[in-house]
């Protein structure tokens, strides 16, 4: 198992954050470096990559202790998929195994929502940005009703304890806190075999 890599990743991001005042940079140098992560699938360990037969999981990887930004990997069971929701602050999605189709929503004049365009497809190696300030609100499932996809997110905040909403049809906003599906964390810290073996 490569961990080091998303310990790496961390430390990317984590850079980034402290010196990049562009949203556009950081979603462009972060995109690059959710890329890199995801380009080879052999890192993320399995606790994490299991899904539920009941809703895709959402399981953390790792959270700023600032919480500024968290990492997460979502894995969709076979034909899962979200409501129509929003984020409130940046993130990249990246698909590290499986696909996944993406519809974005935008708000008309009157203030109801509608699909903006056809929904889009990612496939293992791409990655995806959302914000407030470029389209915040999407519906995502996954490609495969018959197969897991799992796809790894990045956040410009502690996303599973952010208010947000999802948006049901002809009703109105629903808030909603995410949470998290695990109760432990990977841990990317324990260097002590890199260290006796270096």
């Amino acid at each position: 198992m490569a961990i080091h890599k998303l310990r790496r990743f961390v430390g990317e991001i984590a850079e980034l954050v402290d010196s990049t005042a562009s949203e556009t940079a950081l979603l462009e140098q972060g995109g690059l470096a959710l890329r890199e992560l995801i380009r080879v699938d052999d890192w993320l360990p399995e606790a994490y990559a299991q899904p539920s037969p009941d809703r895709y999981q959402q399981f953390l990887l790792y959270t700023d202790v600032r919480q500024r930004f968290s990492v997460v990997s979502f894995v969709w069971g076979p034909g899962q998929r979200t409501p129509v929701h929003d984020h409130t602050v940046w993130g990249l999605i990246g698909v590290l195994r499986g696909a996944e189709l993406a519809a974005s929503y935008e708000r008309t004049a009157d203030g109801t929502l509608r699909q903006s365009g056809e929904e889009i497809r990612l496939d293992a190696g791409d990655v995806e940005a959302v914000s407030p300030a470029i389209g915040d609100i999407h519906r995502v499932r996954n490609a495969y009703d018959d197969r897991v996809s799992i796809s790894i997110h990045v956040y410009g905040a502690n996303i599973g304890a952010v208010r947000r909403s999802t948006y049901p049809p002809d009703a109105p906003p629903k808030p909603f806190v995410s949470g998290y599906s695990n109760t432990t964390l990977p841990n990317l810290w324990d260097l002590s075999k890199e260290v006796r073996h270096s």
